[in-house]
């Protein structure tokens, strides 16, 4: 089914550093962007661009110095403090390079870990819920293992399930296989597909690898914080 508004929506975005100083610099110039229904959407560009700088100001992680970001139709620049808080952990997941598990704790724990912030405290229906992610990524013999006790793969696979666990409507991905060999990554990132066409979620991913980047429904260009071109992912095939 589709949504009444946008995934993402952001028109107008700057986001500028040192303000009022003599080293105010603006990384981000302007950046218009709609992200609709399961869509992938991967996002490319040199080092130094603005990429890092433009998902964390898209995933509400910073705020932009100006223009407008929407998700799911709900204008951020109206949100105290809170508002910003609940409107990221229910609407947005985070995959990085590096997984960021929380090592005292096991794979079913830190897919918990959203739930728990959320709620306060643990339930059965949070352990359920996570029991089943680790099972859709092909962990569910691994629950009680620690991250120590896991693979690279198997960690990003962990790190998949608990940006999913809040069933966002959104996933933001910063080199989600950077970090992995040619087959665990193409692991993951069939596991991003099947929960885009299984469940609706779409995705922003920020990639240096052209084999992923042509994999995913669209790819743009992100040159000294500006989108710079669009193209499909398939038209990468002919280039890579």
């Amino acid at each position: 089914m589709s949504r009444q508004h946008p995934v993402l929506e952001a028109a107008g975005v700057r986001k500028s550093y040192g303000i009022g100083t003599e080293t105010e610099i603006e990384i981000l110039h302007g950046i218009d962007l709609v992200l609709g229904d399961s869509e992938i959407v991967a996002l490319t560009g040199p080092s130094g661009a603005g990429k890092s700088t433009f998902l964390n100001v898209m995933g509400l992680l910073e705020q932009p110095t100006s223009g407008s970001i929407r998700i799911n139709g709900e204008e951020a620049a109206n949100l105290d403090e809170a508002g910003l808080t609940r409107l990221r952990g229910r609407s947005i997941g985070f995959i990085f390079q590096f997984h960021h598990l929380m090592p005292a704790f096991t794979a079913l724990e830190n897919v918990m870990m959203p739930l728990l912030v959320d709620r306060g405290r643990p339930d059965e229906e949070m352990r359920v819920r996570a029991a089943e992610l680790l099972g859709k990524v092909g962990l569910g013999t691994f629950q009680g293992r620690r991250p120590a006790k896991l693979s690279g793969g198997q960690q990003q696979r962990v790190a998949v399930a608990r940006a999913l666990a809040m069933r966002p409507p959104l996933v933001l991905a910063d080199e989600p296989t950077g970090n992995l060999d040619t087959a665990s990554a193409d692991d993951v990132f069939a596991l991003l597909r099947t929960f885009n066409r299984d469940f609706g979620v779409s995705f922003l991913v920020v990639t240096h690898d052209p084999r992923l980047a042509r994999r995913c429904d669209r790819v743009l260009e992100l040159v000294d914080g500006r989108l710079v071109g669009e193209k499909k992912g398939s038209d990468l095939s002919a280039v890579y």
